[in-house]
């Protein structure tokens, strides 16, 4: 067991500029090798995450300026259909005017017709009341003889 104890012992011994050369090599390389790239790895990934924050936001407030448009379109065609509507109530007040004054119009011109009309009625029935005397005296006289010739 001692023989076993010696030979480790000696590769032991054997073994520790390897191990020193290792560790050296490890802190070598994370110093001047990983350090540097992993500072280069955060910076990019940083430049990364800011880029894709800043685009991120940009977007929020292109979204909020289409919805602004969005509004304002809105409203604006409200604004015109009001517009719209009420020129077309006034056109239709106009016409109900011009209607109802056309209406009045005809109306008094029936009633001065028909006070014409019955006027000329009763110009007649007076002129066929005196004239019916003189038919009846002359339609006696024709048929009784009495004619003067």
């Amino acid at each position: 067991m001692d023989a076993i104890f010696q030979q480790l012992g000696e590769l032991l011994r054997r073994a520790i500029p390897t191990v020193l050369i290792v560790i050296l090599i490890h802190f070598y390389l994370k110093y001047i090798f990983f350090k540097p790239l992993g500072s280069v790895l955060h910076k990019r990934f940083e430049a990364t995450e800011g880029a894709k924050q800043l685009s991120e936001e940009s977007l929020k407030r292109a979204a909020a300026k289409a919805a602004e448009y969005e509004a304002a379109i809105r409203q604006a065609r409200g604004d015109v259909y009001q517009s719209q509507d009420q020129v077309h109530r006034q056109l239709q007040e106009q016409e109900a005017r011009a209607l109802a004054d056309s209406r009045a119009r005809v109306e008094a011109r029936i009633k001065e017709a028909k006070q014409a009309l019955h006027a000329d009625v009763e110009a007649a029935k007076v002129q066929l009341a005196a004239e019916t005397g003189l038919l009846a005296d002359q339609i006696a006289d024709s048929i009784l003889g009495r004619s003067a010739a």
